[in-house]
């Protein structure tokens, strides 16, 4: 059996790989370093450029199994690739667990920087400044709605849980899960807007969800309800959400992701007063990368011995 590895993580996995496969080598610019004729397996790495997916697409006519290390494969089945997946019948996993752990203590992060005031702390203690009188809050019986109560939305919710909050979840399937209080479908949640005083995005980007988050949503939301985004850019309408954040519809917003990344230089996102931006970096963590060849190699071994593979993406629901 013959894979295909990025660069980035050959030296890592080739002593764990069984003595009967063979790789080859893919650096960051496309370049194969070998005959990928006849390999089959391909574990792709993060950021993964399309031109580079082009590139091992065609190289590897007899590829059955692509692996992604991202939860989200938005940016892998754009309409070409799915055509070529659906067609080829190639199988996709992706990533989704990996990064659960570092994402729900970045939401719980955003949460306590805005309940605590840790901006306006911070730029008092640059200052030298002795000031009181902030309205610091406790997040104890505050009310959470999480828009996508997958496996990160779950990680958020037990965490939240520990902190005494209220939460609800919106999932396809609505049926009931640890932590939650409440669970709706997929098409409800926006009945829950108004009693959240926080809301975090953590649903995937879909066709169905482009522009989920619109201006009706964000009008439906308290003037003290926080956002938080952990999700995709994508999922929610940018000019909206500046909108409603420079007019006071919500309270303020925590955006791991944007439309546009990097962000260009001219949003107005970079100097709003109300919001905490991160560049697309809360799934980070070095247990990620142990977490990503773990997956990859208990699936290799299901691989080759015929059974499920974990992950196995649905690739017209688009995760």
């Amino acid at each position: 059996m013959k894979l295909i590895l990025p660069t980035d993580i050959v030296e890592d996995l080739k002593p764990q790989l069984p003595s009967d496969v063979n790789v080859v080598r893919l650096d960051s610019d496309g370049n194969i370093d070998g005959d990928a004729t006849d390999a089959e397996v391909y574990f792709s790495w993060f950021l993964l450029k399309p031109t580079i997916l082009n590139t091992v697409l065609e190289a590897a006519p007899k590829l059955r199994w692509h692996h992604a290390p991202n939860a989200g494969v938005d940016r892998i089945l754009t309409p070409t690739n799915l055509e070529q997946y659906l067609k080829r019948d190639i199988t996709l996993t992706n990533g989704a667990g990996v990064h659960s752990i570092p994402i729900a203590e970045f939401a719980i992060a955003f949460m306590l920087a805005h309940a605590k005031h840790l901006r306006e702390l911070y730029d008092l203690q640059d200052q030298h400044l002795w000031k009181r009188g902030f309205p610091i809050r406790e997040l104890l019986d505050s009310t959470l709605l999480i828009i996508g109560a997958g496996g990160i939305g779950q990680e958020i919710a037990a965490r939240a849980k520990a902190f005494g909050m209220r939460i609800l979840g919106s999932r396809r399937d609505p049926q009931a899960l640890p932590n939650f209080d409440k669970i709706v479908g997929a098409d409800e949640w926006r009945s829950l807007l108004s009693e959240s005083d926080y809301v975090v995005v953590a649903t995937p980007l879909t066709p169905e969800t482009r522009g989920l988050i619109d201006e009706a949503a964000l009008q439906a939301m308290r003037p003290d309800t926080y956002l938080i985004n952990i999700a995709r850019g994508g999922v929610v309408d940018e000019p909206a959400l500046i909108k409603a954040l420079q007019e006071g519809w919500i309270a303020g917003a925590g955006l791991d992701t944007v439309l546009t990344e990097p962000l260009p230089p001219e949003s107005p996102l970079w100097s709003l007063p109300n919001v905490f931006l991160t560049p697309h970096c809360t799934g980070h963590s070095p247990r990620v990368k142990e977490r990503t060849l773990a997956l990859f190699l208990d699936n290799l071994e299901r691989y080759r011995t015929g059974r499920s593979l974990r992950n196995v993406v649905d690739k017209k629901a688009g995760y």
